[in-house]
């Protein structure tokens, strides 16, 4: 009986240990975010935005099989249930697609004031901030800066076009690039520009990172990749150099590959949402993540871009992401039809 008596004792006090602990942890604020950015960059942000805030974030990261897509599918499906305040992500036209699917809560963001208008969603339901370049590495031991194309118009013309590269634009930002020019030059123009790279024998590749190591092993003499690809590489091999195409006066600037970050319809914590992304857009933020090497370019003025691309003004192109997303397809379309044997 005495035993007996112990157990009912032992259980009430763990069951009111319990009951404690579950009443502090409902009393913390909490913000809950989904990200497809590397967990060695956003972890970093996270924890400065706890000390900072004195709200716990709880992230869920991507899986690097199913990069952007995993995150994407889940916020779907728990539309009707959701469970993630916040979806940070490191490209820009997943997070669109999931804008048209009725995903995401307008939020009025004062930080956002500060964004070039093409990185600020009109209707409220996305915000980018900076991002990747498109931009032409090339061999310094192979070709000059002044004997490389200086727009895109002119690559599809340049002498050394059998010796330039570019990725599969089917896929991954030279996909997102595809569908930049067809929002800026019109579907049937673009179509024709990409007919003559492929008619001039223009090498495509598997992706970014095989173009910059082609060039880098002077299999290619220049090639289109990002700015990750392009600065990681440059750092290994003093020959290599980039050019940012289009910064005429008259020209459409380079393409910039945004982050964004949107708040999921229905967040359990819409307050704290708020405040993280004020957080995450901020000047200070973007300066971290340029520093960290997460992105290279920023979109706030004062921002200083990565180390490698020194203080000069980058002209970015000036284009609407929701034409891009729906110009995607179609594009999609065109390229296979092109490239793709």
């Amino acid at each position: 009986m005495v035993i007996k008596k112990q157990w009912i004792a032992l259980i009430l006090i763990f069951a009111l240990t319990v009951s404690l602990f579950s009443g502090c942890k409902s009393g913390k604020k909490t913000v809950v975010i989904y990200t497809s950015v590397d967990q060695v960059y956003s972890e970093k942000i996270f924890q400065q935005f706890e000390q900072a805030s004195g709200i716990d974030v709880q992230p869920v990261y991507d899986i690097e099989a199913a990069k952007t897509v995993g995150l994407a599918n889940k916020i779907l499906a728990e539309k009707d249930n959701p469970q993630a305040d916040l979806f940070w992500n490191g490209e820009i036209l997943q997070t669109i697609s999931l804008a048209e699917q009725g995903a995401f809560e307008k939020a009025d963001i004062a930080a956002a004031n500060d964004l070039p208008s093409s990185f600020v969603d009109s209707n409220g339901y996305w915000y980018g901030f900076g991002g990747r370049a498109r931009v032409l590495i090339f061999n310094t031991s192979m070709i000059s800066a002044e004997d490389c194309p200086q727009t895109m118009a002119e690559l599809s013309t340049s002498p050394y076009i059998k010796q330039c590269g570019i990725a599969n634009p089917v896929f991954g930002t030279a996909s997102t690039h595809a569908a930049a020019l067809y929002a800026y030059w019109g579907a049937e123009e673009a179509k024709e520009y990409f007919t003559a790279l492929k008619t001039a024998g223009i090498s495509v590749l598997e992706g970014n990172s095989v173009v910059k190591d082609y060039v880098s092993q002077k299999k290619l003499v220049m090639g289109l990749t990002d700015t990750d690809d392009a600065l990681s590489e440059m750092a290994e091999n003093k020959e290599l150099d980039i050019l940012f195409l289009d910064q005429g006066t008259e020209d459409m600037g380079t393409m910039i590959v945004p982050n964004t970050v949107a708040q999921i319809k229905g967040a359990p914590h819409p307050t704290e949402a708020d405040a993280f992304m004020e957080f995450l857009l901020s000047a200070a933020t973007e300066q971290q993540l340029i520093d960290d090497g997460w992105i290279q370019l920023p979109a706030h003025a004062g921002v200083t871009p990565a180390a490698q691309i020194g203080t000069k003004t980058i002209q970015f192109m000036d284009i609407d992401f929701n034409k891009v997303y729906d110009l995607m397809e179609t594009s999609k379309e065109d390229m296979t039809d092109i490239f793709v044997q």
